[in-house]
């Protein structure tokens, strides 16, 4: 692959951190391949490509959680070593991870402060008044009106991404490292999150930002560095560059943003949702869901959209109303929903979706095996056919359906969770932030597959808050409010704007 130059700002001080030449290899891939990386005190620097491109493991090297093959490291010009996590907060590097590493029966405070509690003047003593007063102060600086008191294991996944966020600024680092910061935050979050990144920056830190929101590229980045198959592809200025150019060098060729063609007649209802309430909050809702429609669900972080999703599955208990499906009620519970045919593609696929330490093929089996094997006498030459099915229509890039879902990237895992739904053979699909998490050919990827399951009959509900995929995506949509559907929005009507003066409080 041709080397596009990198290209560096021609009067600047010694980089605060260079990576020189990172190799890695892991069983069967090849994950980093000669990748250099430099970034300044007091930049934003971008690190984009396609799941699997090496961005997560370039940085689990930098912060000592992967040892490289080959390559050095420098920070501000001093050649060093980094073998441990330890090393690596001690030459001040700070990693916000995508996966959150909160500890759930601990409140926000002792998560933020977790091994650096501050002591008090009795020895062993944690001064928790003080603790408290700092995690304050640093939730207050990102506009974050939150309990230090409150367990983590209470909080949404917005709330807890910017507990992750505060943590690692309360480590003084040098070296900030974020990884999908906002793929859970509201617009105005991703503005408090700006500006304390722009803060950030005239202090002099220097902030590396992985991101599959390109948009992001061009709103906070000063240049960006792109990887493709475990290789430096290029570093560019942002303000050098555009979105076109980037999706190019991301995965080599052209890739147009996917839009449904509308007009074909929706059939039948498939799901109806009549004033249902539930122990989650969510209340008054009605809906429906026609065979060969997508129906969006749109609202603000918190406005309830999870909640929904997971009322209709019967993961949630529900108080009032009810869920039809064909017609016929849900009396609750996932496992009888399953069994009438829905499927649920939760928002966090680790968490719920994925048995990470099995195979790729357990994974794409364990829904379906009632179906399957009615008799429960399992056939490995039926289940072996079946897998290898799903991997080729799903396109599943893994060396083999005996490879444990947890290696697979976040694109290829979420086809995995669509696969296991196919073979169990449902007809109704909620999909909860399908995209999150995932690069843009896999996002093209994910919409032709939701796509080609409504040609086929199948009925969608997806819940996003992404606003241009729901535009571009669903036939008409419902936006929430405080935890009820405050409106509907026809094919017509349906565009960001009117989505979001449904979603916001005009008062």
């Amino acid at each position: 692959m041709e080397r596009a130059p990198i290209q560096e700002p021609p009067a600047r001080a010694v980089p605060r951190v260079e990576m020189r030449g990172i190799s890695k290899r892991f069983p069967g891939v090849r994950a980093l391949d000669d990748v250099s990386l430099t970034v300044h005190a007091g930049e934003v620097h971008m690190l984009v490509g396609q799941n699997g491109a090496g961005k997560s493991t370039l940085i689990k090297v930098l912060c000592g959680a992967v040892h490289p093959d080959s390559g050095e490291f420098r920070i501000d010009g001093r050649p060093v070593r980094i073998e441990s996590a330890a090393d690596a907060r001690r030459l001040g590097v700070a990693v916000i991870f995508q996966e959150f590493s909160l500890v759930p029966h601990l409140d926000i405070a002792q998560n933020i402060f977790l091994g650096r509690e501050p002591g008090s003047r009795f020895p062993g003593v944690v001064d928790r008044r003080r603790m408290h007063a700092q995690a304050r102060a640093l939730l207050d600086a990102l506009g974050m009106d939150l309990d230090t008191r409150l367990p983590a294991a209470e909080l949404g996944v917005a709330q807890q991404q910017m507990v992750e966020i505060a943590k690692a600024l309360s480590q003084n680092a040098r070296i900030l490292v974020m990884d999908e910061p906002t793929a859970a935050l509201s617009d105005h979050e991703i503005d408090r999150l700006f500006a304390r990144i722009r803060k950030l920056k005239q202090d002099g830190i220097a902030v590396i930002y992985i991101s599959h929101r390109l948009r992001e590229v061009f709103t906070i980045g000063d240049r960006v560095t792109v990887l493709r198959d475990g290789r430096h592809a290029a570093t560019l200025e942002s303000a050098r560059t555009d979105m076109a150019g980037l999706v190019r060098l991301m995965v080599g060729r052209e890739v147009r943003t996917h839009r449904r063609r509308f007009g074909e007649s929706a059939g039948d209802i498939v799901l109806e949702v009549r004033d249902l309430e539930a122990e989650n909050g969510v209340h008054g809702i009605g809906l429906h869901v026609r065979a060969g429609e997508i129906v969006g669900v749109a609202g603000l972080v918190g406005s309830g959209r999870t909640e929904l999703a997971r009322a209709i599955f019967g993961a949630d208990r529900v108080l009032g109303g009810e869920v039809r499906l064909g017609g016929q009620r849900l009396p609750g519970g996932p496992a009888e929903a399953v069994a009438r045919g829905m499927g649920l593609v939760p928002e966090d696929r680790k968490e719920s979706g994925l048995a990470l330490t099995r195979s790729v093929g357990d994974n794409l089996l364990v829904a379906a095996l009632p179906r399957i094997f009615p008799n429960r006498w399992y056939r490995f030459g039926t289940a072996a056919r079946i897998v290898a099915d799903l991997i080729a229509r799903l396109q599943v890039a893994t060396p083999s359906p005996g490879r444990l879902a947890k290696f697979l990237s976040g694109g290829n895992q979420q086809k995995v969770v669509v696969g296991k739904w196919l073979g169990a053979g449902v007809h109704f699909y909620v999909f909860d932030e399908p995209t999150r998490g995932i690069d843009v050919a896999a996002k093209a990827e994910m919409f032709g597959l939701m796509e080609t399951l409504v040609g086929d009959g199948a009925a969608v509900l997806m819940i996003s808050s992404e606003l241009p995929e729901v535009v571009a995506l669903c036939d008409r949509a419902y936006v929430m409010r405080d935890r009820t559907i405050v409106g509907e929005l026809d094919r017509r009507d349906l565009t960001e704007e009117n989505i979001l003066k449904l979603a916001m409080h005009h008062e």
